[in-house]
């Protein structure tokens, strides 16, 4: 079987982990994958917040599921404007829902944050599981826009700091991360 050539979900999840190119692509062009994007953030964020069960509560996952949908509707939102205004290419043809899909799949890294409650090493795969996510939203934002590595990392870099600032006060309206 080629990489990337498969509609199946757990094939799409190992592909982006490993920065697969044609698994982005598929993804990217794929216009029914919306749902299914949204559903691996919300299985990400599900993850997310069992891992901190023990340290957050019920709050924690359910600040956990609104915070990780947010940051997911929000860095698309902002990459969308930020790939096509700031900093745009002449031969960009890029949608929203191309941009939601590939950031959607780029949430599973985050299912390692599952592992949180484990002592000290829960943590630091969870740290592990968020920049491996940066890396894989990264690559999807420079298929979804059809840029360069560098120009993809600005998108990206640009993008997720106003999103991590409005999940960051949601998290804190549910009275997780004090």
């Amino acid at each position: 079987m080629q990489r990337g050539a498969t509609n199946s979900i757990v094939d799409r999840l190992v592909g982006v982990a490993r920065l697969d190119v044609p698994t982005y692509e598929a993804i990217e062009h794929d216009q029914t994958a919306t749902p299914t994007a949204a559903g691996v953030v919300a299985v990400a964020s599900i993850a997310g917040g069992l891992g901190s069960l023990g340290r957050d509560g019920v709050g924690g996952l359910i600040g956990s599921i609104v915070s990780s949908l947010v940051l997911w509707a929000v860095f698309a939102g902002v990459a969308f404007f930020v790939g096509t205004r700031v900093l745009p290419v002449a031969s960009m043809n890029v949608s929203l829902g191309q941009v939601l899909r590939t950031l959607g799949f780029a949430f599973a890294p985050l299912l390692l944050s599952i592992l949180g409650f484990i002592p000290v090493l829960g943590p630091l795969i969870a740290i592990a599981g968020a920049i491996w996510f940066f890396v894989t939203a990264t690559v999807g934002l420079r298929q979804a826009f059809d840029v360069t590595t560098n120009r993809a990392v600005a998108i990206a870099a640009i993008s997720y700091i106003p999103a991590v600032l409005l999940a960051t006060l949601i998290l804190a309206i549910f009275g997780i991360g004090r």
